[in-house]
């Protein structure tokens, strides 16, 4: 077995769980498992100013994890890698809690969101 590769490769796995760990990561990561969101969408669920939530964005945009789409004016992310999402379910569960107890990603609120997606799915 070469060592050559292994420090650059558990460097790689310890990026992205740097990458990941922040708490409002997660909680956007668990809202974009749900389908694609725009930052309004995910200012309106997860209580975070639109500037900060655009940061944690990019950081997961810049590790692979996202992807973008425009539409207009606005910017809908989806998961790019969405393994991801089986990777923080497993986490969970070995911090022993049910998957559940991290947060519902199916039924996010698009009350307060005014993007085209959820302005078309409000009427």
């Amino acid at each position: 077995m070469t060592k050559t590769n292994a420090p650059s490769n558990i460097a790689r796995v310890s990026n992205l769980l740097q990458v990941i760990s922040p708490e409002p990561r997660l909680e956007i990561l668990l809202a974009i498992g749900a389908g694609e969101a725009c930052v309004c969408h995910l200012e309106a669920n997860l209580g975070y100013r639109q500037a900060y939530i655009s940061q944690q964005l990019m950081a997961l945009r810049e590790a692979g994890l996202l992807s973008t789409r425009r539409d207009g004016k606005y910017i809908f992310y989806r998961l790019e890698k969405p393994d991801i999402m089986e990777m923080v379910e497993l986490a969970s569960r070995v911090a022993g809690l049910d998957v559940s107890a991290i947060g519902d990603r199916t039924s996010l609120s698009r009350s307060s969101c005014e993007c085209p997606n959820c302005s078309t799915q409000k009427e």
